[in-house]
């Protein structure tokens, strides 16, 4: 398979799974985007100046990196995708540690459990990435449980 034919097949399970223009945004066209592939030829991950963009998992989503997850950010408008979390949280959340509900200032109604999401801080700041735990209301509801799992 071609990179041209792996570029846009990696952009359309972007904007399907993030939303449309997620694909350019996350893969730009500037010639620098590589693909590593599995044993059978499937794109497993998508590198850009040889750093991991995201992993496409074998259920057809990816996950992101902290690059891509900020390439990401800098292209979606507020709140899409985002799990914004307050002050106290924001040191533990750099270092890798699960965010927790009791900890969540807002959160886009559209997320669900399962979604990849952007990590935030206040004023929008990019924190990480990571995979949503419950879903948006169960987010704002629930003041025990994990709410993100970080990457």
């Amino acid at each position: 398979m071609s990179d041209d034919h792996s570029l846009t097949k990696v952009r359309r399970v972007a904007d399907y799974q993030f939303g449309r223009g997620a694909g350019e945004a996350l893969f730009p066209d500037d010639g620098n985007v590589e693909f590593k592939r599995s044993r059978t030829g499937r794109v497993s991950q998508v590198l850009h100046d040889d750093a991991r963009l995201a992993t496409l998992k074998t259920d057809g989503r990816f996950t992101l990196s902290d690059k891509g997850g900020a390439r990401l950010h800098d292209a979606l408008e507020p709140p899409r995708m985002r799990v914004e979390f307050n002050d106290e949280s924001l040191p533990f959340l750099r270092d890798g540690r699960n965010g927790f509900a009791k900890f969540v200032v807002r959160v886009d109604d559209e997320v669900r459990a399962r979604d990849e999401v952007l990590v935030t801080g206040p004023d929008d700041e990019f924190v990480t990435t990571g995979r949503a735990e419950l879903c948006a209301h169960e987010m704002r509801d629930f003041k025990t449980d994990v709410a993100v799992l970080v990457r």
